[in-house]
């Protein structure tokens, strides 16, 4: 069964006079929805927008995978694990937070900051925090997570089709361009919740870029 959920349709957050913009998946902050708590083992999908200047001071995470694509721009990332990094267009970001790490998120570029981040929730919670940075991931390379996840990043050329991975739950967020799926058509920030999922293609009406998400059963 698949269900299509449009970028329109997403919680708007945030804070704008802080030159933060925030557009939420699923139920987040004071946005809460008992049927769109989670899907599989994604608990979040938000795309964030910082102006120049602007970010996430320093604040905590525990139990949970947090992965980090960003879209244009460049994220400045510190921890209390003393992780220290610029997160570029390309770049798979992951903080595990296991029990407990804080983190600070900022653009402190001169240009606009984009990013989608996702949260997962681990198979088994506590343990101590990891981080890891994987610089300009090749197209279609898998990325797993002690989550039972893994994520595939695709970059299709307009007209270009490929196989959705089969799974429990498959989560398909657009990033830019368009694709089909089926007989529905996704744009920027629409995506698709897909559970068992098998034998799948997408199609790319013009060149795009999507995450999807490959989920086990729980």
């Amino acid at each position: 069964m698949t269900t299509v959920r449009r970028a329109g349709e997403r919680y708007s957050g945030g804070d704008l006079a802080a030159g933060i913009e925030s557009l939420h998946a699923f139920s987040f902050g004071r946005h809460y929805d008992p049927d769109n708590v989670r899907f599989g083992a994604l608990l979040a999908c938000n795309e964030e927008r910082l102006a120049p200047g602007a970010g996430f001071d320093e604040h905590p995470h525990s139990h949970t995978e947090i992965v980090t694509w960003v879209v244009e721009g460049e994220l400045t990332h510190r921890d209390s694990a003393g992780h220290a990094t610029v997160v570029r267009p390309g770049d798979v970001q992951r903080l595990s937070s296991a029990g407990g790490v804080r983190h600070v998120e900022r653009n402190d570029a001169n240009v606009p900051l984009v990013f989608v981040q996702m949260w997962l929730a681990p198979l088994e919670p506590g343990g101590e925090p990891s981080y890891e940075i994987v610089r300009g991931i090749a197209d279609s390379t898998p990325y797993a997570l002690q989550a039972g996840a893994m994520l595939h990043v695709r970059r299709p050329a307009a007209g270009e089709r490929t196989a959705v991975p089969d799974g429990a739950f498959v989560y398909v967020h657009v990033v830019r361009g368009r694709i089909r799926l089926g007989e529905v058509e996704l744009g920027p920030g629409d995506a698709a919740r897909i559970t068992d999922a098998e034998g799948l293609e997408m199609a790319a009406v013009d060149a795009a870029e999507v995450l999807l998400w490959e989920m086990a059963a729980r």
